[in-house]
């Protein structure tokens, strides 16, 4: 009997001491995840601007490690090939990355004699411009251009008319405060809304540089968020000079805009059960940054790396990490998982936005979507987790994984034992399972399934999300976010965290059950009012492309839906999310808008009455 009980102990030793041994295996690395952001963050690849060959290069590191690690492609990828293997993990999607001038770009002057400007000496137009050619009968010079209701300030006084052409001064009467009051309404966008909405025919902004080459706006850029809607360029100051006694203005922009190829990688690992892998669960970030600066950036200049550690390489070597964890599982799990690198981001979710309007894996079968974006600097144990009220499961599977937390394994007896009270002790003495109190995260969880992030795009296809992050910083979308200061021990433990989601979502053969998540109207954010409305940033000239409609919002009891395309509000065209804006802008709470849709080809005429910010 006693021989009986020393064998079943041996043995069940051996299975704790195998079982320990998986799962050290199936642990997050910290060292691996350094590897990973050491080289996205890297100079190498640029700062990863969407559409660069630093983002390509990401691309190819990602879709090279999914290879590596035996993840097959999604189906009907389809790419602009960089390499012919890796392609298969590229879904392409359509992206304006490149300005040109083109050959028919005209000013002049009349006042007497007629005065030729040169274009890139004198003046250059915007990429945002629309291409147009114009006879223009007068000047007009409208201060900073600014129009803000809000603020009780206009520039443009009287009536206008397309036969004429603004001229206003860079900047705003706040100087170079970054926190005065005309922060938002003099953002170059809001300044050719302004001009749009005063009637006038074109925009010529003054340049605050002595040599107009000097000037960030006179470097051709685009930011694919839709055309102007008029001609817009900039101007040196002595040709501002020379426009005040004009009688006649020809105007002619010519601006090429060339698409490049933009990347989501994607990869696949089917599952297990013979139902259930037709489901899908979705684990994603986006690899995308700044490039070296300009829109979007928070440094005082352009031309510097903006290296992205946080922002999101810290996210991509989480889905990188988790596609190896999960790889090597046996038996793996019974959904099909499926990893996605999404690029665009950082221009408005361009690539996740193209992802869930072009599914490589159908929607109705994608049981829910995780994303990860700045995952890496974690102070205090404190870790935010967004969409918690879109699945009524979310919040029970988050708290049973984070209590999971406390409990900390190690299979090697050589390594440093893991802190806490131990409760499995090896052959030598030394903990090999320890309990320790202070191993869960401090959780803030939030309902809301929309937000700045690529999971936004997948709650508006009424999926499950969560989102994970540490918060922001002062490094947020600067040159300083960088590898070193990435807190790589937690961010392999929040991985450790998502990985238990993850199984515990898999492991119920019901699917989650999704939920519209509770939301509150935003607070601050400029505008004094709220409509409850989800724009598409994706590029648009004809229309507000709506994503989604918050519940019990103004907008949802106007009758406005997802799918709808805003054109008009009030008398105010909209052709993109600028346009809309700076509607939104001039709107007064309580006061009812009539507000022009189109609906699968059918134009409607609602009523909305927005709600006041507190």
């Amino acid at each position: 009997m006693k021989l009986q009980r020393f064998t079943l102990l041996v043995a069940a030793l051996l299975i704790t001491s195998a079982a320990v041994a998986q799962q050290s295996q199936l642990e997050p690395s910290a060292e691996k995840l350094q590897q990973h952001v050491t080289y996205l963050a890297s100079d190498e690849l640029d700062g990863r601007r969407t559409g660069t060959a630093g983002a390509n290069e990401a691309a190819k590191y990602i879709a090279r490690e999914f290879e590596r690690l035996g993840l097959r492609p999604a189906p009907a990828t389809d790419s602009r090939k960089i390499n012919v293997m890796l392609a298969r993990y590229l879904q392409t999607f359509p992206y304006i990355g490149r300005v040109e001038l083109g050959k028919n770009n005209v000013l002049s002057v009349r006042s007497g004699e007629t005065l030729n400007f040169r274009v890139g000496e004198d003046w250059m137009p915007l990429g945002i411009s629309t291409n147009k050619k114009l006879d223009l009968t007068e000047v007009v010079f409208a201060g900073y251009g600014i129009t803000a209701a809000e603020l009780n300030h206009n520039d443009y006084k009287g009536t206008y008319t397309k036969t004429q052409v603004a001229v206003i001064q860079k900047g705003t009467p706040d100087g170079d405060n970054p926190h005065g009051k005309f922060t938002t309404a003099g953002q170059l966008r809001f300044k050719v809304a302004a001009a749009q909405s005063a009637g006038v025919g074109a925009l010529l902004i003054i340049s605050s540089e002595d040599d107009l080459k000097n000037d960030a706006l006179a470097r051709l850029h685009y930011d694919n968020a839709g055309l102007a809607g008029i001609p817009v360029a900039v101007i040196s100051k002595q040709t501002a000079e020379k426009l005040a006694n004009a009688r006649q203005v020809t105007l002619a922009t010519d601006v090429v805009r060339v698409d490049v190829a933009a990347h989501n990688v994607v990869g696949v690992i089917e599952g297990s059960d013979p139902v259930l892998k037709d489901e899908s669960i979705v684990i994603g970030a986006h690899y995308d940054h700044l490039g070296r600066g300009g829109e979007g950036s928070l440094a005082p200049r352009e031309g510097e790396i903006h290296h992205g550690a946080d922002d999101n390489a810290s996210g991509t070597a989480g889905v990188l990490e988790l596609a190896r964890i999960f790889s090597t599982q046996r038996p793996k799990l019974k959904r099909t998982l499926v990893f996605i690198a999404f690029s665009g981001e950082e221009e408005g979710l361009l690539g996740s936005n193209y992802y869930v309007n072009h599914p490589l894996m159908p929607l109705d079968k994608t049981v829910a979507m995780i994303n990860m974006d700045m995952i890496g600097r974690m102070k205090d144990r404190k870790l935010i987790i967004g969409g918690v009220g879109t699945a009524k499961e979310w919040r029970e599977l988050i708290t049973q994984a984070n209590m999971a937390q406390k409990t900390t394994i190690t299979a090697n007896s050589g390594s440093p034992a893991p802190k806490g009270v131990p409760i499995v002790v090896s052959g030598n003495g030394r903990p090999i399972m320890t309990t320790d109190p202070n191993g869960a995260f401090e959780l803030t969880m939030n309902e809301d399934g929309y937000g700045p992030s690529d999971h936004s795009s997948f709650y508006s296809k009424q999926i499950p999300v969560l989102f994970f992050w540490t918060g922001t910083h002062t490094d947020y979308h600067k040159p300083s976010d960088t590898f070193e200061k990435i807190n790589y021990n937690d961010e392999a433990r929040i991985l450790n965290l998502v990985s238990r989601i993850v199984k515990d979502v898999d492991s119920a053969d019901p699917r989650l059950t999704f939920t519209t998540a509770k939301s509150d109207p935003p607070r601050g954010g400029g505008f004094r009012v709220y409509l409850g409305t989800i724009p598409n940033y994706a590029e648009t000239n004809d229309g507000l492309l709506l994503d989604g409609v918050r519940d019990d919002s103004p907008a949802a009891k106007a009758g406005l839906k997802a799918g709808d395309k805003i054109i008009k509000i009030g008398n105010r065209e909209v052709k993109n999310v600028y346009d809309y804006t700076y509607s939104l802008g001039e709107m007064k709470a309580g006061q009812e808008y009539v507000i022009e849709v189109m609906r699968g080809g059918e134009k409607l005429t609602l009523k909305i009455v927005p709600q006041s910010r507190n």
